[in-house]
């Protein structure tokens, strides 16, 4: 890796707690961070106005991609189809596979690797964490490595895949984020794109236990019924 690349980092930022704590991590370690978030046809669009936001206040360069002509070929999901009832139970239970979006890492990652390649930068950041395994089957662990080992190989400078939270747990990420001063109401974390958080969806729920875990509230505002 030249000295060029090593100095460049693309981040996926989706806007939720995990990107948002994986992209302050990556400019603590003082990488010229360029963050690219993606609409792929997902329900609401709360976590990328976060994201812009975010990047626009932190001067980081940032680039919101519109693959949503994607949604015909991956929209079987409870993410991306708004007629289908959102699960409202903890990410280990089974009906939860509803929110599995079709190979949607594989096409993020392959789109960030692109972008970091032409960047002539040699790293790219993702959000995987720990809770993830049980459902996401591009979260995991064997995932990471077979898609950095493609990542080496399939341009003519490699491209490392970082998960800096691929093993650890959604408290564990709070904590680091909290640890570096990181104020969380700048992220989105619900399924579902209301006014108000909806506390009950799985993402929510695994939110909410992080902070619980923190013994801290969580900044967000939630529906009276979902705290």
């Amino acid at each position: 890796m030249t000295t060029q690349q090593s100095q460049r980092a693309v981040v996926i930022y989706s806007g939720g707690m995990d990107s948002y704590t994986v992209l302050h991590r990556a400019l603590r370690e003082g990488y010229d961070v360029h963050a690219l978030s993606f609409h792929y046809g997902q329900r609401h669009s709360r976590e990328l106005e976060v994201a812009e936001r975010v990047c626009r206040e932190l001067g980081v360069a940032h680039q919101l991609v519109d693959i949503r002509a994607i949604h015909g070929l991956i929209g079987a999901s409870a993410l991306t189809d708004a007629s289908q009832q959102m699960p409202r139970a903890d990410y280990a239970e089974e009906n939860m596979k509803a929110t599995v979006v079709p190979n949607r890492n594989m096409i993020l990652l392959s789109l960030a690797i692109g972008h970091a390649v032409n960047l002539a930068c040699g790293l790219c950041y993702y959000g995987a964490h720990g809770g993830d395994h049980a459902i996401y089957p591009d979260c995991r662990p064997e995932f990471v490595a077979r898609m950095n080992a493609v990542a080496a190989i399939a341009n003519y400078t490699p491209v490392e895949i970082r998960a800096p939270y691929l093993h650890e747990s959604k408290a564990t990420i709070l904590a680091e984020g909290l640890a570096m001063g990181l104020d969380y109401a700048n992220s989105w974390t619900c399924y579902l794109g209301e006014a108000l958080a909806c506390g009950e969806c799985g993402s929510c729920r695994e939110r909410l236990k992080a902070f619980a875990e923190q013994g801290i509230t969580d900044p967000l505002p939630y529906r009276a019924s979902g705290v």
